[in-house]
């Protein structure tokens, strides 16, 4: 090779040289740009463009500030399904249980579910739909809407400021009176973002007063709660003042205490404020015992409602996750509603809860996985044993239920005294209890697979009991020949 090429190839290999060092110079100059730029989003994960304070309930002004929660937020409205119901929306009215399940109507006869309740739907229509059924035909208490709308600026109006005396008052409404102030006031919003983050600091809280007054409740017996560690270490240090779960909880717990401001047991109607029964523990039977130890201020013990077929006084259990997720594995192992329900994940450099309530069987990756390493298929065949075991064992509850209501019929009949059929009735209040309690709960037993089984097994019990029961005054033989029903999903 001559000097002149030589020259010239000298000098393509140092341009070339160049362009390489140019390239990888641009190349980790935007890496650098892009790691800072990331570190400076994760040190400022959002940007506050508009103010928001406690009567904002409308979450599209929070969405401005927080857009990706709001964005995820929003998807509640899309329809999702699993085999035993899941959170999803629809365009239309979901399925009728009572129709599925001609047991549940008959048990509800009396009352208003046995006119209409259907399958739930995701958060967007927990409103649309409390406004829209059929049980609303008859009288309804405005408290009824605590756990469907942002109610308290309502609460707060009511009692001038004090929303524990506000939530008193909401009882003494009817479900139209309340509504009507609702709308007017601009307040009519599914559950938002003021409901479980305070406004200046966004830090979770809860809000609702009829939890606040019974956590306390609950804190203050001598329940165990190995699932709340907090109420423990009040507990041992022998507080003065009653527990208050925005100062003494920890942040793990309150990823659950948010949700069982609504998705516990209660009773909602006139007579008397809302009440959630948690004064003598979580479990079930303690539930039913703070029911049956509580009186109407009429002096009456406590019911919900007639049995039409019996004239049974008959507890009706609303949805228990909370309770029955409190007896669970998950629970005592740390384990948060938020965890499964609203996962963490990453967007951008920020890791965020994913406000896409719905359930964990629609987001194994990350709801179960993060736990479980196991194969997304063995995870969902796992809960499919555990939820069929726990939906055969209720149909067979509803059996038995129907088998024990004809006994009590045909000794009505037969003109059996009210002293004699009392301690039938009894055992149809104890058996509707257990049977309601796993019916009306949203996980089909997943959240404490071994204790809803419990439950059922004890809810057919009383019903035979029960049934043999009848048979004895009758002097008939008990037949538990149609105690296997056919499945129906």
């Amino acid at each position: 090779m001559n000097e002149k090429n030589k020259s010239q190839s000298n000098k393509f290999r140092f341009i070339g040289l160049i362009a390489i060092v140019a390239l990888v110079t641009v190349l980790v100059t935007a890496l650098l740009m892009n790691i800072a730029e990331r570190k400076y989003e994760g040190q400022k994960p959002y940007v506050r463009l508009v103010e928001v304070g406690e009567n904002d309930t409308d979450p599209a002004k929070w969405g401005v500030n927080w857009p990706k929660q709001y964005d995820s937020y929003k998807r509640t409205a899309i329809t999702t399904r699993t085999q035993f119901g899941g959170h999803g929306g629809s365009e239309a009215l979901p399925e009728e249980k009572i129709d599925r399940d001609p047991w549940l109507k008959r048990m509800f006869q009396g009352y208003a579910f046995s006119i209409d309740y259907r399958d739930r739907r995701g958060h967007a229509y927990m409103l649309d739909d409390q406004e829209q059924t059929k049980r609303l035909t008859k009288p309804q208490t405005g408290a009824c809407l605590n756990c469907h709308v942002s109610i308290m600026p309502i609460y707060r109006d009511l009692g001038n400021g004090d929303a524990m005396l506000g939530y008193e008052k909401a009882h003494k409404f009817s479900y139209q009176e309340l509504s009507a102030k609702l709308h007017e006031s601009g307040h009519a919003h599914t559950v938002t973002c003021s409901d479980c983050h305070d406004p200046a600091t966004m830090q979770l809280r809860v809000t609702r007063p009829p939890f606040i007054k019974s956590i306390a409740e609950l804190a203050a017996s001598d329940a165990p709660v190995p699932a709340i560690p907090s109420i423990e270490r009040w507990r041992q240090n022998n507080m003065n003042i009653p527990y208050n779960p925005n100062k003494d909880s920890t942040r793990n717990e309150m990823r659950s205490f948010v949700c069982a401001q609504c998705h516990v047991e209660y009773y909602c109607s006139s007579k008397m404020p809302l009440t959630l029964p948690w004064s003598k523990g979580l479990k079930a039977e303690d539930l039913e015992k703070f029911w049956n130890d509580t009186r109407f201020p009429d002096g009456k013990r406590f019911f919900d409602y007639v049995q039409k077929e019996t004239g049974a006084e008959i507890l009706k259990a609303q949805h228990p996750e909370f309770e029955l997720w409190s007896q669970g594995v998950h629970a005592r192992s740390g384990v948060s509603c938020a965890d499964c329900h609203m996962p963490y994940m990453r967007d951008g450099a920020t890791k965020i809860s994913d406000h896409w309530v719905r359930s964990p069987l629609l987001n194994v990756d990350r709801a179960c996985q993060t736990c479980h390493h196991l194969p997304e298929k063995e995870i969902l065949e796992r809960v499919q044993v555990i939820q069929k075991r726990n939906y055969e064992l209720m149909q067979r509850g509803g059996v038995a239920i129907e088998a024990m209501l004809d006994a009590i019929v045909a000794l009505k009949k037969a003109g059996v005294s009210e002293t004699d059929l009392a301690p039938v009735l009894e055992l149809q209040r104890k058996a509707q209890w257990r049977l309601d309690y796993i019916a009306a709960e949203n996980s089909m037993g997943f959240h404490a697979p071994q204790e809803a089984a419990r439950i059922l097994a004890e809810g057919i019990d009383y019903a035979r009991q029960g049934q043999a029961m009848a048979a004895t005054l009758t002097k008939k033989p008990v037949d538990i020949s149609n105690q296997t029903p056919s499945p129906k999903q």
